[in-house]
């Protein structure tokens, strides 16, 4: 069974109290239901517009705080459930990009929970999330083209070996290990804050599992809740 181990800096739960995320890897088979998908999409987009849960607002609040307590400007670069959900509101819907990408950002905006998806077969070691020092080399997309560039000094950052994964914590993705359904290796991240409650953590990351494993019969798949560690 494919084995990941992501690890946080003391910095950054110093940074969020409270912090936790949810680990899931895959072993992924080939994708045979796309519809599991586009299904859970649609409807991640009616709740968001039609009956929210409860503590939805006050979780991306909190997450705003967060990256403002980093630096980031949470109006112009907000937490990727956010922005996915601002898009929401405003258009109805989002569209459809890829079954495992589309699967992934149904949980995200159901849930107002940031979640990452990662094709943990071009990694360079393990994920961290770090705080960055400005050094670091981060791969994005401009006017159709690959480019680099660093993230600010003290900007928290996913990364590993080779360089940042992603800016902002959970604000943009790389290239370089961006996910989509071809992938055989496939890592997810949940990430959320004591605002949303942990059985609601719990349920977002069955839900994941539960769509994966509809759309590809035979993945394995295992996950690990990640915590600050006990004083």
């Amino acid at each position: 069974m494919l084995s990941v181990h992501p690890s946080i800096d003391p910095a950054v739960f110093a940074l969020a109290p409270g912090f936790r995320a949810m680990s899931i890897v895959v072993e992924a088979t080939p994708l045979t239901r796309p519809e599991i998908a586009s299904e859970a999409l649609k409807s991640a987009c009616q709740q968001v517009v039609n009956n929210d849960a409860a503590w939805a607002d006050a979780h991306l609040a909190a997450w705003a705080e967060v990256f403002k307590a980093f630096g980031a400007k949470a109006k112009r670069t907000p937490c990727s459930a956010d922005a996915l959900r601002r898009r929401v509101l405003r258009d109805g819907t989002l569209p459809a990009i890829d079954p495992v990408v589309d699967l992934y950002n149904a949980i995200s905006i159901r849930y107002a929970l940031p979640v990452g998806g990662e094709n943990i077969a071009a990694y360079a070691g393990a994920p961290r999330l770090v705080i960055a020092d400005g050094s670091e080399r981060f791969d994005t997309v401009k006017e159709g083209e690959v480019v680099y560039e660093s993230p600010e000094s003290g900007e928290v950052i996913w990364r590993d070996d080779q360089g940042v994964t992603c800016r902002r914590w959970n604000w943009r993705q790389g290239v370089r290990t961006r996910l989509d359904a071809s992938a055989r290796q496939m890592w997810f991240i949940l990430e959320s804050l004591p605002a949303m409650p942990l059985s609601a953590l719990q349920q977002a990351s069955d839900e994941l599992i539960s769509g994966l494993q509809q759309m590809m019969p035979g993945a394995q798949i295992g996950k690990t809740l990640i915590e600050a560690p006990a004083l």
